[in-house]
């Protein structure tokens, strides 16, 4: 398979970044507190939001390989750092520590369909794929963050 590339565009003036992904406009903006004009989700948030999305679409994809019934996903996901880090204290990580993902998973399988197949839940064993496959999560892994996923049936 060939080399995949993702291409956005993206102008900036004062806190405020308008990005454009294809036909599609992302606004990335600081409240007023921090001077900007509250136009959309702040670069944490917007990692955060990324990261549901990547961690959806591939779960939707092996879903299907693996012949379970995903019929939709409720993500919470929090993320811990020390804001001294962005603020130039050296020694202080400027990114996430932590990332918890929760995840209510919406599925038609019984309970006792779930927990005969391969004895394991079928749930986690969606989960870990899908954390091994989503170049999100992948990606924050790398970089050294501890990643808490908790995967339950909705």
């Amino acid at each position: 398979m060939s080399t995949m590339v993702e291409e956005i565009k993206a102008s900036a003036k004062g806190m405020q970044t308008v990005g454009h992904s294809k036909d599609h406009q992302i606004i990335i903006d600081e409240p007023s507190s921090m001077g900007g004009r509250d136009e959309g989700a702040n670069p944490l948030g917007t990692l955060l939001v990324s990261l549901a999305g990547c961690e959806n679409v591939i779960a939707n994809m092996v879903a299907k390989e693996i012949n379970f019934d995903l019929q939709g996903i409720e993500f919470e996901v929090k993320g811990e750092l020390d804001p001294n880090g962005m603020m130039g204290k050296e020694g202080v990580r400027p990114y996430f520590q932590k990332i918890f993902v929760n995840a209510k998973v919406s599925t038609s399988e019984s309970d006792e369909r779930i927990q005969e197949l391969q004895k394991i839940e079928r749930i986690q064993e969606l989960q870990k794929i899908v954390d091994s496959r989503c170049p999100i999560y992948t990606s924050l892994e790398a970089a050294d963050i501890e990643m808490v996923p908790s995967w339950t049936k909705a």
